[in-house]
């Protein structure tokens, strides 16, 4: 029979695809020493540093997306290429998950390939969620899009799905539009 420690880390890992991270776990007071003997027991998974996966808890198709916001100490939210495809603005495929951290926070272990880190403060109106997951909004996302110039075709698109379906308003479809002319980006 389970403990409270695993209890409580199953609280947790419900709500995040069944992931925790080490932070999740102390602040439900199991210590890592404990995650470390839960790991080697096979109770969990060790994903990466100081992120762990519940094996009791069935894969989804959003897996791979909670586990790159928690990859960096739990600080992330999806960005770019990748919240175009997961807002369905535009016809792209992404070839790597990409994640937006804050800008002071440093990564000093390797990052995964299969991920591309952006640094920014985002201010919490950019922020939203898909299916529990922290991403950015369809505005933000089309921004982003517009700094890494994104093909224009994609950019058109994605202001035109995102205003169809109300995602963005009127004055953000002129701003975009106007950001996405030749010249007319932000410094």
């Amino acid at each position: 029979m389970p403990g409270a420690g695993y209890n409580a880390l199953m609280d947790v890992a419900v709500g995040q695809y069944g992931y925790v991270t080490a932070e999740d776990a102390a602040a439900v007071d199991v210590v890592a020493d404990r995650l470390r003997k839960m790991a080697e027991r096979g109770t969990l998974e060790r994903v990466a540093y100081g992120l762990y996966r519940v094996p009791a808890i069935p894969v989804t198709g959003l897996d791979q997306y909670m586990e790159a916001t928690l990859w960096p100490r739990g600080g992330g939210v999806l960005s770019h290429d990748t919240a175009l495809d997961l807002h369905e603005l535009c016809d792209i495929n992404p070839t790597k998950v990409h994640v937006t951290v804050r800008k002071d926070l440093r990564i000093t272990r390797e990052i995964p390939s299969a991920y591309r880190l952006h640094h920014r403060d985002l201010d919490e109106r950019d922020v939203t969620n898909h299916e529990g997951i922290p991403i950015v909004t369809p505005a933000r996302a089309i921004r982003d899009g517009i700094e890494v110039h994104l093909g224009a075709h994609l950019i058109k698109q994605a202001i035109s799905t995102a205003r169809q379906r109300g995602a963005i308003s009127k004055a953000e479809e002129a701003e975009l539009k106007r950001l996405a002319r030749p010249g007319g980006r932000a410094p």
